[in-house]
């Protein structure tokens, strides 16, 4: 199994900047691929950016230019550092794993998922 477990949700302003954390635990060689998502409340959980086993990296297009998603491997830490935040960014973020490489953002296709963080714009 994986464990997944994020942090760094909060409050910000519009047009604040802000880094979530996803601490990855457990048999991480199964985490191939790692994604961000998120679900604010009354809409489905969407796909926010994703990055492989060889550091590719893919973002929606509503955050593009804004999010960026990294990992550290020593640390076996997945960030999302978001920027320009908007309102319409407030929802639950949550960090998922995949145990075969990135195929898109889909939410059936991530097998592992941690528990959300909050962040409220």
């Amino acid at each position: 199994h994986v464990q997944l477990v994020e942090s760094g949700g909060g409050s910000v302003q519009t047009g604040g900047s802000l880094r979530v954390s996803c601490a990855v635990s457990g048999n991480t060689y199964r985490a191939a691929c790692m994604a961000w998502f998120r679900q604010a409340p009354g809409k489905e959980r969407e796909g926010v950016a994703f990055v492989d086993g060889t550091g590719n990296t893919a973002v929606a297009d509503s955050v593009k230019g804004r999010f960026t998603i990294s990992k550290d491997n020593a640390k076996n830490t997945l960030y999302l550092q978001m920027g320009s935040l908007k309102p319409e960014d407030t929802a639950m973020y949550y960090c998922a794993a995949r145990s075969r490489g990135c195929a898109g953002l889909s939410v059936n296709w991530f097998n592992y998922w941690g528990q959300g963080t909050q962040v409220t714009v």
